[in-house]
């Protein structure tokens, strides 16, 4: 991020430990000492095969090119010091948290299968399911937060928001499933409660064509944040 940009960073608290990211649409100049990095829905359901994505034809083979960079990112983080959370896509198993047919939530994506495809319930979102649970790759370590959310957005219902600004955290680094629904709708919110996001490209997945993620990828950097790549984000933390 140039001079200009950087000095409208928060100057009520001094920069800790000054790192340079390298990213687009420029350079941002991050404290390490008040970043997280958030790992959205890597979940069976939307990450393993027989899971929920797989079995609405979705190419879950994908998925293995994102566990790496995530493996990495998470690891370095840990090792700095640097906070993990990981949020889940759950509902309860009398989908008292769905809204009902009153809400649009009820007509889309895993709520549907849910009603349509009974038989499917153990590879959705449900609570204490296989599908429900992080890949075995990815799985959370002591030290990290866990936040289970019922809709698209990390801080829609949530206590997230309120456990960041209590580990006074203030920069974001997203990576999960998926850079086009939650990913991106979550990095709206944290731009809206003044969080500065950054998307990790290539520690995302998309769901739909490749336009999406690029759409995704778009919208982040010309108005919600940063993106940059895992590589660049590991040397920030070096």
């Amino acid at each position: 991020m140039n001079k200009e940009v950087t000095s409208g960073f928060p100057a009520h608290t001094p920069f800790l430990e000054k790192a340079v990211l390298q990213a687009e649409p420029e350079p941002a100049e991050i404290d390490l000492q008040r970043t997280a990095v958030i790992v959205i829905d890597m979940q069976n359901c939307f990450a393993t095969k027989g899971g929920f994505f797989d079995l609405i034809g979705e190419d879950v083979s994908n998925t293995q090119r994102i566990i790496d960079p995530i493996s990495k990112i998470t690891n370095k983080a840990r090792a700095k010091g640097i906070k993990v959370a990981y949020i889940a896509m759950v509902n309860s198993p009398n989908l008292q948290d769905s809204g009902g047919p009153n809400s649009p939530f009820w007509y889309k994506l895993v709520l549907t299968c849910y009603r349509e495809h009974p038989e499917w319930r153990d590879k959705l979102t449900i609570h204490g399911t296989w599908g429900a649970d992080i890949v075995k790759q990815l799985k959370p370590q002591e030290g990290d937060i866990f936040v289970e959310k019922s809709r698209y957005s990390a801080f829609f219902g949530t206590n997230l928001d309120t456990i960041l600004k209590t580990y006074n955290i203030k920069y974001l680094a997203f990576v999960g499933i998926a850079t086009n629904i939650c990913v991106e709708a979550s990095i709206r919110d944290a731009f809206h409660l003044e969080y500065f996001p950054i998307l990790i490209s290539d520690a995302t997945m998309n769901q739909g064509p490749p336009s999406t993620q690029d759409a995704a990828i778009f919208n982040v950097q010309a108005c919600h944040g940063w993106v940059a790549i895992t590589a660049n984000f590991l040397k920030a933390l070096d």
